[in-house]
């Protein structure tokens, strides 16, 4: 499937993202080594979903990028924070995070963990003090992000997740962890871009919609590709989940099913955006590509 505006819409913006990544860490006054770390991990590749939601949604309601680049970049350091706890021994306990080592293996259990720590609070000091955006979007913005990744978002969602490994679920117990520990954050990008584009409560209401389904959608694609991926491409082993013991939906649902079920969630996060005004092209070949993708 050929995405040309989105493929070029990605290829500029994830070197934008990719270049001021590292500029937010070289500027603190902190120790070098703390410092390595962090963007050992920023550095590492990725596909920068969440920060392309956000800008491809600015750009939806034509508002310039560059009044999203903070808060873009403020949520890949969060996720990434995410990742590196992931990988830990007490955690997922994984050696290979895209292809490389990840960041224990590299500097070691502690300044791993602190790495982590670092970035996610300085994701918020980096949004607090744009000084692109109104103290009042900024203020709303940091709400909803601390809710989407705290007790009650990403990290109480990563507690139900391990507190279910080796148990049965059903799909609905499975899609309530999956809201919360992948589809929160995907959910603010979308919310913040429009919140930063000054989009109206029903245009916000409908994209968070939106990105409730593309979050659902992105998690049974992981769960597809850790069955039948290719290792070279994914960056870590194939059948992991399985081994872990993890609920995942082609274990409950089936292979065929869980591809079925991927492809209604696509479907519903784009009939949400044929319902607002602003130019979708993007999101929707945002939604698109997250059900082709092989990595």
């Amino acid at each position: 499937m050929i995405h040309r505006e989105l493929d070029h819409f990605m290829k500029i913006e994830k070197q934008n993202i990719e270049r001021k990544l590292p500029e937010y860490i070289e500027r603190l006054y902190a120790p070098m080594k703390l410092k390595e770390s962090m963007k050992y991990s920023l550095e590492a590749g990725g596909k920068r979903v969440r920060p392309i939601l956000l800008l491809a949604t600015l750009k939806g309601f034509g508002k310039p990028l560059e009044q999203g680049y903070d808060v873009a970049c403020a949520l890949e350091m969060i996720h990434t924070y995410s990742l590196i706890h992931d990988d830990l021994p007490s955690m997922d306990d994984d050696d290979l995070r895209r292809g490389k080592p990840t960041n224990h293996i590299v500097y070691g259990e502690a300044l791993a963990t602190l790495a982590g720590d670092a970035l996610l609070t300085e994701s918020f000091h980096i949004i607090s003090s744009s000084n692109i955006l109104s103290a009042e979007t900024k203020l709303n913005i940091i709400k909803r992000v601390s809710s989407a990744v705290g007790p009650e978002g990403m990290v109480g969602g990563q507690v139900e997740d391990m507190e279910a490994e080796d148990q049965e679920l059903i799909v609905e117990q499975l899609q309530n962890i999956h809201h919360r520990k992948t589809g929160d954050l995907l959910k603010v990008a979308v919310e913040a871009g429009a919140m930063i584009a000054g989009a109206k409560e029903g245009e916000i209401a409908l994209l968070k919609k939106y990105a409730q389904h593309v979050g659902l959608a992105f998690q049974i694609k992981d769960d597809i590709l850790d069955v039948e991926g290719d290792e070279s491409e994914i960056g870590k082993p194939i059948g992991s989940d399985e081994e872990n013991g993890k609920n995942t939906y082609p274990k409950l649902l089936g292979l065929e099913n869980a591809k079925r079920k991927l492809d209604y969630h696509l479907d519903e996060a784009k009939s949400c955006l044929y319902k607002t005004t602003m130019n979708h092209t993007l999101l929707e070949e945002i939604a698109d590509y997250i059900g082709s993708r092989v990595q």
